[in-house]
């Protein structure tokens, strides 16, 4: 497994329209067609997909023929459409291999997004511009299509349609993959990715595809999926058996390195603040992953404590009676807790209305538990201490999920802390300090 890529993480993502062309006149988009032995079909794809993107690609373009190990007439078609189009060229490898080739012609590409589809042109040409959209305007760092979306229409016979969804549920159940389609051939990758990426794929067949996503889905990178049309092409040369045997040694070469961490994806992560919802502004609060960090802090001191003081009161009260004095010590605390530290509300200023509204929340929260401990006692009559406490357990935990909700819809809004930079800017005076409060940012 290559693990020598000698560059920092990556930067953060950037619109491309402006100095995509430099001086040389690089196209924005270098779009391959892998090939083998394919003097048949070379040259009406290339005439049909040049003729698209001069019709409907509003950005300079490239067509680049990569020829892997032809025996047949191939690297002379593709001289010849090289010579009689501008924005055609020409490579050939001597060894066979779609990812080898892959590979190279990215590697050496001067544009900035690159692009691959098989030579068959099995997927609608119409779905290559909301394929690299995603790219030039810095949204994500890959796209694929997906002949297995909702939208998508495809054609192709049982057999394939079968080995296709099989293949994807390997990768789910043993990478934990989550793209929906990794054999498609109709890709997109932004070129400062793929510099960085490409040295980590080791395989260099057809399971190329497959490895690049898995690495870049493992490191955070973005993968956007663009639902395609597609007909399967009947005379198509892939050896479905040969390629599935060399696609499950792919996985298990893949998983075992992933799970002995033999591949520092740690340089393919974007920088903290890629995203503006990232960005740390002035009397804007954190955000949503913050607030459940705090939350579940706050909460799951409150179990303990709340199931510390069921466990007191159950010593010389009923199982409702104990559950309803625990749950109120412990919803005072947890408000007070959340108030401050998880949405970061500070002062006096409202703290009897949040209170009340905490003990709604409360209520909530009692009705669920008790109702839960009232079911158990019916269906067992007289259940165990320990019983009890898993019911409670599993109570708590449905009523976790709605009091934070309530609590950040209702309780403490975002508008209540977005609005506390007034009180912050403004320096009361001192005969009324005492009626200032401060709403601190949550941070």
């Amino acid at each position: 497994m290559r693990t020598d890529t000698p560059w920092s993480t990556l930067p953060v993502r950037d619109h491309l329209l402006a100095g995509a062309v430099d001086a040389a006149g690089a196209p924005v988009l270098d779009v391959v067609v892998p090939v083998h032995n394919e003097e048949k079909d070379l040259e009406p794809c290339v005439l049909r997909l040049h003729d698209h993107l001069e019709r409907t690609f509003p950005y300079a373009f490239r067509i680049t023929v990569a020829d892997n190990a032809s025996t047949d007439r191939t690297p002379q078609v593709a001289a010849r459409l090289a010579d009689r189009l501008p924005r055609v060229r020409s490579y050939r490898l001597e060894e066979k291999g779609r990812g080898r080739a892959l590979r190279t012609v990215w590697s050496g590409s001067d544009a900035p997004v690159l692009a691959y589809m098989d030579v068959d042109l099995s997927t609608d040409l119409n779905a290559l511009l909301p394929l690299v959209a995603p790219l030039i305007s810095g949204h994500s760092d890959l796209a694929i299509g997906s002949r297995l979306a909702r939208s998508s229409r495809v054609v192709r016979g049982s057999k394939r349609e079968f080995v296709s969804r099989a293949y994807n549920l390997i990768l789910r159940s043993s990478l934990a993959a989550r793209f929906s389609d990794a054999q498609c051939g109709f890709k997109a990758i932004r070129r400062d990715v793929a510099e960085r990426l490409l040295p980590m794929v080791e395989d260099s067949g057809w399971f190329f595809d497959t490895e690049l996503l898995v690495l870049a889905e493992r490191a955070g990178l973005r993968i956007h999926e663009v639902p395609v049309d597609w007909v399967d092409d009947p005379d198509s040369t892939v050896h479905i058996v040969r390629t599935a045997t060399e696609d499950l040694k792919g996985v298990w070469r893949v998983g075992r390195a992933l799970a002995v961490g033999a591949l520092p994806l740690d340089r393919l992560v974007r920088p903290f603040g890629d995203d503006p919802r990232d960005r740390a502004l002035s009397g804007v609060p954190g955000g949503l992953a913050r607030q459940l960090v705090g939350f579940c802090a706050v909460g799951a001191l409150s179990t303990l404590c709340c199931l510390a003081l069921y466990s007191l009161f159950r010593l010389g009260a009923g199982p409702q009676a104990a559950n309803g004095g625990a749950l109120l010590v412990a919803a005072v605390a947890n408000t007070a807790a959340n108030r401050r530290l998880t949405f970061g509300v500070r002062g006096r200023s409202g703290a009897v209305r949040h209170q009340a509204q905490g003990l709604v929340v409360f209520a909530i929260g009692l009705a669920l538990t008790s109702g839960s401990l009232a079911a158990l006692s019916a269906a067992s009559g007289s259940p165990s201490h320990s019983t009890e406490l898993a019911v409670l357990i599993a109570a708590n935990l449905a009523a976790t999920v709605l009091r934070f909700l309530l609590f950040r819809a209702w309780v403490f809004p975002e508008r209540q802390v977005r609005n506390a930079a007034a009180p912050e800017a403004a320096a009361p005076s001192a005969g009324h300090a005492d009626t200032h409060h401060e709403l601190g940012n949550a941070r």
